[in-house]
């Protein structure tokens, strides 16, 4: 059963619809070994499974029945406690938003749509605004690679259930790294998707009365082992829906076969003011020389801007998080119109400097944070960010990728950074870094 739990999201879809594996037999290994291994992890908080067995049923009599079905027919996963699934207790780990909703939010029901047996949620920090993974109302979660460390956050409750084998995917979201980080802390995949790729209805929903105020920075975005399950599930959850009028119909490209030679490559070991380890610079060195070596033009390059302009992410998630809140300390100027429309022409032009950038190369490599995992009573690990909230505030896909293992034996990932909507052409030069060795895939944490 362990074995059948780190079967890929496409290979278990595949072994469903030519009926070698029910739905049924899937999901209660699933539940089997949340069971087992769930206890030392705390991963997994809220659990549905009686709705999750009806689900799983109505999947193999529409399989039995040969019936078009979604391709993620049967496969069980969990999500975020952020995104609303009818029925399924939510609480973005705060008591504030407690609940359980009526409706399933964009992503929730496009993943059932498609077939998806959503199981659970997963644990976050409290309004999943942390880079460590515990709240007062489920307590913490550790990293299956070390049960002392953090798995990450917000998205920690996330990567762990997937590099632990209690998930085969999840769907994270990245405000200020927290997909990308918790990723590269659990030797998993996480792929950062361009602003207003996937609508966020129903994501982190504020109460009754008060508009969506995030709408700019984040991004939902998928989680798993493999390259090909990021893709799958991208396309199940992208695309405009018909309530969030910020996502535009923008297709997602077939994938395609990279030819390394052809490569144009940029690499930073680290940003500016960012002190990054050096296991994380020297995993970056190891895949750019890699890449090199097969023939791919690679630069050590970051694009010529004012890096202190970062500060406005800063600015605008204060506001964005803090407008409604009348105990929020904003200055009076942040809470005007004018103020906010200076902000976005200011992003604006942080926004063009990089699809200049972009204009010479195909993605940017970098380290996906300063550190590897580190312990849960850390303390000054907010500069994390600093590898990361370019992309936000930029709007551009990002994808973490494992790399190695340090001589800790902690993973190590690599960050791939393209221009909007390449999201499809930085799953593929991954690829391709895979098929020559140069990136390893995945590992199981040691005892999974």
């Amino acid at each position: 059963m362990t074995e059948l739990c780190y079967l890929s999201a496409v290979e278990l879809a595949a072994r469903l619809r030519r009926r070698e594996l029910s739905a049924i037999e899937v999901l209660e290994a699933y539940l089997d070994r949340i069971a087992t291994v769930n206890p030392a992890l705390n991963a997994v908080v809220s659990l549905d499974a009686a709705t999750a067995r009806e689900a799983a049923t109505t999947a193999d009599r529409a399989l039995s029945r040969g019936d078009e079905v979604g391709p993620l027919c049967g496969v069980p996963m969990t999500l975020k406690d952020g995104h609303d699934v009818a029925g399924l207790r939510t609480t973005v780990g705060s008591a504030v938003f407690d609940r359980i909703p009526t409706a399933d939010g964009t992503v929730a029901a496009r993943l059932r749509t498609a077939g998806a047996v959503i199981v659970g949620h997963t644990n976050v920090p409290p309004f999943l605004a942390d880079y460590k993974c515990e709240n007062p109302i489920f307590g913490r979660t550790n990293n299956p690679w070390s049960a002392d460390r953090t798995p990450g956050g917000s998205s920690g409750g996330a990567a762990a259930a997937v590099a632990a084998g209690l998930s085969p995917v999840e769907v994270g979201s990245d405000l200020a790294g927290s997909l990308r980080l918790p990723a590269h802390f659990c030797g998993v995949l996480g792929l950062k998707t361009t602003e207003h790729r996937v609508s966020t209805v129903g994501f982190f929903s504020p109460p009754p009365g008060v508009p969506r105020t995030v709408r700019v920075l984040g991004a939902p975005g998928p989680i798993a082992r493999t390259l090909d399950d990021l893709d799958l599930v991208l396309r199940v959850i992208a695309g405009p829906d018909g309530r969030d009028a910020d996502v535009p119909p923008v297709p997602l490209p077939a994938r395609r076969r990279v030819d390394l030679a052809g490569l144009r490559l940029a690499v930073a070991t680290e940003l500016p003011d960012a002190d990054v380890s050096p296991s994380l610079r020297a995993a970056v060195d190891r895949v750019a020389t890699g890449a090199s070596d097969h023939g791919a033009r690679v630069s050590a390059d970051l694009p010529s801007l004012d890096w202190g302009e970062q500060r406005l992410f800063g600015e605008l998630v204060e506001v964005v998080t803090g407008v409604f809140d009348p105990g929020a300390q904003l200055p009076d100027e942040r809470r005007t119109v004018g103020w906010y429309l200076t902000a976005l022409h200011r992003r604006d032009a942080f926004i063009a400097a990089w699809e200049r950038y972009f204009d010479e190369y195909d993605a940017l490599l970098l380290p996906p944070a300063q550190t590897t995992a580190f312990g849960h009573d850390a303390t000054g690990y907010d500069r994390q960010g600093y590898s990361m909230v370019f992309a936000n505030l930029a709007g551009l896909p990002a994808l973490t990728i494992p790399a190695r293992v340090d001589d800790e034996g902690l993973p190590v990932g690599v960050q791939l950074v393209g221009p909007r909507w390449s999201e499809s052409r930085l799953l593929d030069i991954a690829a391709a870094l895979e098929d020559a060795d140069i990136l390893p895939g995945f590992t199981r944490p040691p005892g999974y």
